[in-house]
């Protein structure tokens, strides 16, 4: 264990800007990092500490003065099972997607539409992952994290993570304070398919598949998703830029009269949900490059660093995309990427 100073982020983080920090370190267990916490060398930094996992939410605009720590817990295990679920905890800087790939090995459903969704296991409960109509708390169960100030581990319920749209209590009042060293689902022994959402059912259909089972289903989310998003590897991207917008019913009216093929999804308590991608598209951006950032051309959802873009750039680039779907539509996009 040992502290780099300073750093560079720039192959750590999805969009691949250059991100210079003032210190890096890793850790591949729970007495690594408490071990870490109490150094001289990390007590210098003070507060001043940020978590790292696969690096494929994080946008950094300008230097970071603190002390990144890098999670690389690893590891699953079975902890029980019953007659309908199997609890599974794994650790938090396993590769979500290698995650779900193993669920499916083992028949273990609730997960396959997250299937290709970068990152690591501990970003999942915090930014609520989601996607094909499937939620991470649908299948959530509990977590360990380690108060990085406290120097305390604690156990968050499902309840105690106050989950919302891309929401939980970690990106609210805990944000900063944590580092989750690992998350147990409640997996389905008897799956149950999702698979009216999105163009999941039209891919079964050209797949030639009439009765999918959940390694069918995360092979269609695959296709679809590679059709749509570019390769973090290839072009730098954190994937879905901007959330989704959620209106009350007396704001999606007019928009209806106005944009009768307007997507929109019922989001409960007299609300729904609108596509960010469809807002930005109408707007003219797809493709739209400002420099070496650009609107993903086959997904107005993506930002993408075309090669050489700072992270400056892609910020320029996002509050463009904002200031103009607001003046057309009246609504304004919120980022999903963490901001540094």
């Amino acid at each position: 264990m040992s502290i780099l100073q300073p750093a560079d982020l720039q192959a750590f983080t999805s969009f691949g800007v250059p991100a210079p920090v003032a210190g890096l370190a890793r850790f591949a267990s729970a007495d690594e990092l408490e071990a870490l916490l109490h150094s001289p060398e990390a007590r210098a930094f003070g507060r001043q500490l940020l978590l790292l996992g696969g690096g494929s939410n994080m946008l950094f605009t300008q230097p970071y003065h603190g002390l990144v720590l890098k999670n690389e817990i690893t590891g699953m295990q079975l902890l029980h099972e019953d007659a309908e679920y199997v609890y599974l905890r794994a650790g938090a800087g396993e590769n979500w997607h290698q995650l779900v790939q193993y669920c499916i090995r083992h028949g273990y459903g609730g997960i396959e539409n997250l299937s290709l969704i970068p990152g690591c296991v501990g970003a999942a409960p915090i930014q609520n992952i989601g996607a094909y109509g499937v939620e991470l708390k649908d299948v959530f169960h509990s977590l360990e994290a380690w108060h990085l100030f406290d120097g305390a581990m604690q156990t968050f319920t499902h309840n105690d993570c106050q989950f919302g749209y891309r929401e939980s209590v970690f990106k609210q009042q805990y944000a900063g304070q944590f580092a989750i060293l690992n998350v147990t689902l409640r997996l389905h022994k008897h799956p149950r398919l999702h698979t009216s959402y999105g163009a999941i059912g039209a891919e079964l259909e050209r797949m030639g598949v009439q009765q999918p089972g959940i390694a069918e289903v995360s092979q269609a989310v695959i296709n679809i998703r590679r059709s749509k998003l570019p390769d973090p590897a290839v072009l730098g991207n954190a994937g879905s830029f901007f959330k989704n917008p959620v209106v009350s019913s007396q704001q999606l009216q007019p928009l209806l009269q106005q944009y009768p093929t307007m997507p929109h999804y019922p989001a409960g308590h007299g609300q729904a949900k609108l596509a960010a991608g469809w807002l930005i598209e109408q707007c003219g951006l797809k493709g739209y490059r400002l420099g070496q950032a650009g609107v993903h051309q086959q997904q107005a959802l993506v930002l993408v660093n075309h090669g050489g873009a700072t992270g400056a750039d892609v910020y320029q680039l996002s509050q463009h995309v904002q200031h103009t779907v607001q003046q057309r539509f009246g609504i304004w996009l919120e980022r999903e990427v963490n901001v540094f």
